[in-house]
């Protein structure tokens, strides 16, 4: 992968546009003994690392991301959320169930890298600090793995706290692809992404519905519908409440009895011209 300007070439998370805090920023974890991170995937599957400062050690548990259906249905059995629950898998119903685990220390002064969509869990042997935070490798696997999960989040009616679609348009603008697979990947949901939009505003002009101009601000975060919890791209159904502005989407305003303000954030022919640009790289012969 060629990035263009400033932007930094092996992480995808520098593309989001805003601050999203403990993925493209540090965190730092405290602990006493005994203190836990319960069973889960990164946000979006995207990979993680995780320094030791000490002076204790920290025990960690791992699974391949292939087993995560049946830990999800593990889950689900003992009526606890996969994604959004607190919980810590029994280890000896593991092997069972065919599971895998990886079990190892983590001293003082060691990283710990988590693949894309590594199940993991985290129990500290004594008092230690902990600094992580997430990464992006700028793979086709990756984008796979954070696109899939999104989608899978939609169906749970959960958030992505990655934007993925203000993500994807922020590549676009900003590197260049030399793998094909990858690119054809970032491609096909850009296509799909401005069809939705150009729809949708064409939809919105026939029903003579006014659509007023936002625009974005450089730095500000992607919205959210306040009812569904997806994130909305472009076109905004805000509604005034308390004092607060509420984003919804199309799908969610159209069910409500109520007079939304419509803005748009891109303008369509901006969105068709980054498309139109963003193109395969082949590396010279």
């Amino acid at each position: 992968m060629y990035c263009a300007g400033d932007c930094p070439e092996t992480n995808l998370l520098s593309h989001i546009g805003h601050t999203v805090l403990g993925m493209n920023s540090v965190q730092l974890y405290m602990k006493v003994a005994g203190s836990r991170t319960p069973g889960h995937q990164e946000n979006n599957n995207f990979c993680s690392l995780n320094i030791n400062v000490g002076p204790g050690t920290c025990e960690w548990f791992a699974v391949p991301n292939s087993y995560w259906g049946v830990l999800h249905s593990l889950c689900e059995k003992y009526k606890v959320n996969f994604l959004i629950g607190s919980w810590w898998p029994v280890l000896e119903e593991l092997p069972q169930h065919n599971i895998p685990v990886y079990r190892f220390t983590q001293y003082r002064g060691e990283v710990v890298f988590i693949n894309p969509g590594t199940i993991h869990w985290v129990q500290a042997n004594g008092v230690c600090n902990n600094i992580a935070w997430n990464t992006g490798p700028p793979t086709a696997h990756q984008f796979r793995m954070a696109w899939e999960r999104y989608q899978w989040n939609k169906l749970q009616k959960v958030r992505s706290i990655v934007p993925m679609v203000h993500l994807t348009w922020n590549m676009a603008r900003r590197i260049r692809l030399n793998d094909s697979h990858f690119y054809w990947q970032v491609r096909s949901l850009l296509e799909s992404s401005l069809a939705q939009t150009n729809l949708l505003v064409s939809h919105l002009k026939k029903a003579g519905i006014p659509i007023l101009w936002h625009g974005r601000l450089a730095g500000e975060s992607a919205p959210y519908c306040n009812d569904c919890a997806e994130e909305v791209f472009n076109v905004l159904f805000v509604l005034s409440h308390r004092g607060e502005y509420l984003v919804y989407c199309h799908r969610c305003a159209s069910s409500m009895r109520k007079t939304f303000t419509v803005l748009q954030q891109y303008d369509i022919e901006e969105l068709k011209d980054i498309l139109a640009m963003f193109s395969l790289h082949l590396p010279e012969t």
